[in-house]
């Protein structure tokens, strides 16, 4: 089962992240590289592993 993340997983981290950026807006740059990160990993796991 190759990894990837459902629309349903999708929903859910934007809304915890969307509630976590409306709490404390400063956290919000490292949500963004958080994410970015691994959505990175995981292109790279399935593209080339």
């Amino acid at each position: 089962m190759p990894l990837g993340i459902t629309g349903l997983v999708a929903a859910i981290i934007a809304i915890v992240f969307g509630i976590i950026v409306l709490i404390k807006p400063r956290v919000l740059a490292y949500l963004i590289g958080i994410y970015l990160i691994i959505i990175g990993v995981i292109y790279f796991i399935q593209r080339y592993l």
